[in-house]
């Protein structure tokens, strides 16, 4: 009885459910249509200098500023001080310098390692340096005056990585021996020995409240380790077991940026054990080269390259938007400055210098 009724009712609606559809299609097609229109005239704007048309993020444009000569051996480390003041740059051939960030003036050489440095890091107020070396210690400094605080005794092998707590009181190093080790800043003392890796460990990193330390080795492993107890929170393993180069925490403290021997850089997120981006293109498949966020302007990833180019990302697109080229060595380290657009970069021993890039984005 009601059948006459109905089925005009579910026409209906299939009518509805498809003039919907066309409309949504439409709808897309438009937007679809309008990026890649936006994209065009954003290129043909970039091209004749002309500002990118909102709506499409624009790319970086760095370009060098200053050339730090000075150091006789590769640049190991170049690092920011988190006043955004300085820059430290460490090297093989035992010395850290201090430089100008704004100026690139040279201030000062700090010495006292009986072998090469591996790796320098600030503590958060800017006053303290860490370095580790190749004799097998770390030395606490004062930046200021380059006096040397402490020594810090432990490690059995050479002493790759380093870097201060939040808070500055404690340091976490890493080394060739495969243990992590955390030191007490004011007494100089080890507080705890981590048997972490089976093979050499190549970063150490703390999170944004100093909570949590990351670790990546040679081993293909990065373990992420509770910092009061000690204990190993979680192992990140990739399919193939490619030597981890480095790994640090993301500014927010979510994710994890980790290089590996096979040119590529991972964008992981720990808690779900899952690998978010990957960015390519670079050449790494033989020394630990560091890796930056960029977020002073845009959302970037930065790293140096075999190829002797500094590579940025687009953090989300994980496109190439620029690559920086001028060294005439393998660019081993990058840092970003922590309040302007300003990249530090760091080359191997047939350039040996530091190079400052500034860019409007």
């Amino acid at each position: 009885k009601d059948a006459p009724l109905d089925a005009p009712r579910v026409e209906l609606r299939i009518i509805v459910a498809r003039l919907w559809h066309e409309l949504k299609m439409d709808e897309y097609g438009g937007q679809v249509r309008r990026l890649s229109e936006e994209k065009k005239s954003a290129d043909t704007a970039e091209a004749s200098g002309a500002p990118a048309v909102a709506g499409v993020p624009k790319g970086p444009n760095y370009q060098l500023k200053y050339t730090l000569a000075g150091h006789v051996k590769a640049i190991s480390s170049v690092k920011f001080s988190p006043d955004g003041h300085n820059l430290a740059s460490s090297s093989a051939d035992k010395t850290i310098k201090i430089w100008g960030a704004y100026d690139g003036k040279f201030e000062r050489t700090i010495s006292g390692h009986k072998q090469g440095i591996s790796d320098v890091a600030w503590s958060e107020d800017s006053k303290l340096l860490v370095s580790a070396s190749d004799d097998k210690t770390l030395k606490i400094w004062e930046a200021a005056t380059g006096k040397c605080l402490k020594t810090l005794k432990g490690h059995t092998n050479y002493v790759f990585c380093c870097n201060f707590n939040p808070q500055g009181n404690l340091i976490v190093s890493g080394s060739f021996d495969e243990s992590v080790r955390i030191w007490d800043v004011k007494t100089g003392k080890c507080l705890k020995v981590l048997p972490a890796h089976s093979d050499p460990v190549s970063a150490v990193n703390f999170n944004r409240d100093g909570a949590l330390i990351v670790s990546s080795s040679f081993d293909g492993l990065c373990r992420i380790w509770d910092t009061a107890s000690g204990q190993c929170l979680k192992t990140l393993i990739d399919d193939d077991n490619t030597p981890v180069s480095f790994v640090k925490f993301s500014p927010n403290g979510k994710y994890l940026l980790a290089a590996t021997l096979d040119s590529t850089l991972k964008l992981w997120d720990y808690s779900k054990g899952k690998c978010l981006k990957t960015y390519t293109g670079l050449k790494n498949t033989k020394y630990c080269i560091f890796s930056n966020f960029s977020v002073t302007g845009g959302k970037w990833i930065v790293s140096g390259s075999e190829d002797h180019m500094v590579y940025i990302w687009n953090l989300q697109t994980r496109e190439i938007v620029q690559k920086l080229t001028g060294h005439t060595d393998v660019v081993l380290c990058t840092a970003c400055h922590p309040q302007e657009n300003i990249i530090a970069s760091g080359a191997l021993e047939d350039d040996k210098t530091v190079k400052i890039w500034k860019s409007d984005s």
